[in-house]
């Protein structure tokens, strides 16, 4: 997706509205806020309610969110690329095909939400995503598998207890003292990721790529499935 995408356009690199006036639109919004595919780049949006806000194809490149409301948001499309959403809330939210590369995500709440975004590099560490539908998309490939990208992320102490992360990507990711407790990782390919300490108790593994990654020998055990015949135990 940014292969042909020139970042230092304004589109991409610029706001069209203030804090203010934003402010102002969620204030007169009784109906519901339209900030589809409007810029936003690099604008202060930290502490703002923007629950049930349409964001679809909206461009918040290294905006600030955090500590923002954004409960069942919809940021299908959406250009997240560095935007910092500590301690943001997003229970509920439709994030599908955003791209959100290295975001600042930490201690974030992706509860509920539908999530088939690309997150490479993304600072997740402490963030929830319990029950929250990370699976790949398998209705709708014309663009190619969408599902959760978390190549290479932080997800230290991350929770995903009872979620959906079939044919996730969670390449090289830095999950140790994760959460995986009752969650699916049908299929995932965690190749490389760092796993040790992190709960597994009830996880589903059938075809779990562990290549190479680290993971606990305790933790292996529970992992029914999985192909861990390279895997690195400890």
């Amino acid at each position: 997706m940014l292969r042909n995408v020139d970042l230092s356009q304004p589109a991409y690199s610029q706001a069209e509205f203030s804090r203010a006036e934003i402010e102002s639109k969620i204030a007169g919004g009784a109906n519901g806020v339209d900030l589809s595919s409007k810029s936003l780049n690099g604008l202060d949006l930290s502490g703002l309610d923007l629950s049930g806000v349409n964001l679809r194809a909206a461009r918040l490149v290294k905006a600030k969110l955090s500590g923002a409301k954004l409960d069942r948001a919809i940021l299908d499309q959406a250009w997240l690329l560095e935007a910092d959403l500590g301690g943001a809330s997003l229970r509920g939210a439709h994030v599908f095909a955003a791209q959100m590369q290295r975001a600042k995500a930490a201690k974030a709440d992706f509860s509920g939400s539908r999530i088939a975004a690309d997150m490479t590099g993304a600072d997740l560490s402490g963030a929830i995503f319990d029950k929250a539908d990370l699976s790949a998309d398998m209705k709708n490939q014309s663009m190619g598998l969408m599902r959760a990208v978390l190549r290479s992320a932080r997800l230290e102490g991350a929770s995903f207890a009872g979620a959906d992360l079939a044919r996730a990507d969670l390449r090289f990711a830095r999950a140790a003292g994760a959460d995986f407790t009752g969650a699916s990782l049908k299929d995932a390919d965690a190749a490389g990721a760092d796993l040790t300490r992190a709960r597994l108790d009830g996880a589903r593994a059938e075809g779990l790529d562990l290549d190479s990654a680290q993971i606990d020998k305790s933790a292996a055990e529970a992992l029914k499935g999985a192909l861990m015949d390279r895997a690195r135990l400890h």
